[in-house]
């Protein structure tokens, strides 16, 4: 399909917008963030977000760039976009949203066998299964390629002993996209890519709890766990190439708007520190720091569009992601922080009547914000990613 523009463009806004009018239930808009908090909480949604999820699934625009194929959207990029502008407008939000659509489905669709994405691409669209990473090891994170976890020809299937940690949604999941050990004679050429059934006697699976109150990362144990022979994503260890792909995925959408958007920090300033005679915000020293923050937010976003535009026709996630993944974490936590401060106790509460609701979430997404410049690649590596496959500098081992 072409990309749109100008009038074309604007015809399909209309019937984006005509649509979600149409089908998003009302009662929905009320709270924006519940569906967000649903998903992420693992919990099956009902009434009217059902209905929602259900019609979304119908239309295919959960995924709605995948080819319409597999039951996905078939829009251009360009009408995604849109169709997201719309969806903002009125507090919709993607019922199908998660590492099936964020980070596993483009990755299938890239390196997947005809077979693999019939298989398990359209389920991603309409929702009906929850994918995790099988990624991180007690001895193998920031230096990932010293995985340990053990994949073996079994005769007709492969056979998976080790450990995963940090496997985020878990004990929510239904299949996990893992990396493993085919080969112990060499290091990143010995890595293989497979797609493991959760529900099966061999997996268990150990909520993890943070200090932010929620489990959402969990400790994974496969023993003797059977990977079918056609779920082996890319090649026999191949699966460094399709695991670092899989990882700008993972970055590019960490370096969006989950961290730098929410409510506007500016007006909540006004309401709990006051305002001056000109109706600014009443502490000067804030007032900057909020400002700062907000231009940091915005340039980030324009710089997420530019290298947009400059990719164009390379539909894949370039290394730049990687300063995309450090300046959105970035800039989130510093927002957490302006947030605490202008609510001062108010930011501190854990639980209680004495607390609004948004209260008690800004202590928690500040605590569990602290995570994001670690997981996925710690800022550390994402530097090094960006000096030497952008920079072009050379490691400081060889600079002498």
């Amino acid at each position: 399909m072409a990309d749109f523009g100008g009038a074309d463009l604007d015809a399909f806004r209309i019937e984006a917008r005509n649509w979600l009018e149409a089908n998003y239930p009302p009662s929905l808009r009320a709270d924006p963030e519940a569906g967000p908090r649903m998903i992420a909480g693992g919990v099956k949604p009902t009434g009217d977000h059902l209905v929602w999820k259900q019609r979304m699934a119908d239309k295919g625009w959960g995924a709605p760039t995948w080819p319409k194929e597999y039951g996905a959207g078939g829009l251009t990029p360009a009408e995604a976009r849109v169709l997201n502008q719309e969806m903002d407008r009125i507090g919709a939000y993607n019922p199908m949203a998660g590492m099936g659509t964020s980070m596993f489905g483009p990755t299938l669709l890239e390196y997947g066998t005809e077979d693999q994405k019939r298989r398990h691409v359209p389920p991603i669209v309409r929702g009906e299964i929850r994918w995790c990473q099988g990624y991180s090891e007690p001895g193998a994170g920031s230096d990932l390629a010293s995985l340990t976890t053990k994949c073996e020809d079994a005769g007709d299937h492969w056979k998976v002993n080790g450990q995963k940690i940090w496997t985020s949604g878990a004990q929510y999941a239904d299949w996990c996209f893992c990396l493993v050990r085919t080969d112990t004679s060499k290091k990143h050429e010995g890595i293989s890519f497979v797609l493991i059934d959760m529900h099966q006697p061999g997996v268990e699976v150990r909520p993890i709890r943070l200090i932010a109150g929620s489990s959402p990362f969990c400790e994974t144990f496969f023993t003797d766990a059977r990977v079918e022979k056609n779920d082996m994503l890319g090649p026999l260890n191949g699966g460094w190439t399709v695991g670092k792909r899989l990882l700008q995925h993972e970055r590019s959408g960490q370096g969006g708007g989950r961290m730098t958007g929410g409510a506007d920090i500016a007006e909540l300033a006004k309401r709990y520190v006051g305002v001056d005679e000109k109706g600014r915000i009443a502490d000067s020293d804030l007032r900057t720091r909020v400002v700062k923050n907000r231009m940091d937010a915005r340039a980030h976003a324009l710089t997420i569009e530019r290298a947009r535009l400059e990719s164009k026709g390379n539909v894949n996630p370039s290394a730049a992601t990687s300063i995309m993944k450090n300046s959105g974490t970035w800039i989130g936590q510093e927002r957490a922080e302006l947030l605490l401060e202008i609510m001062g106790h108010q930011g501190l509460g854990w639980e209680g009547e004495a607390f609004a609701k948004d209260e008690l979430e800004a202590v928690r997404s500040w605590l569990s914000g602290k995570a994001w410049t670690i997981f996925g690649g710690s800022q550390e590596v994402q530097s090094n990613i960006v000096s030497k496959r952008i920079l072009g500098l050379p490691d400081t081992t060889q600079a002498g």
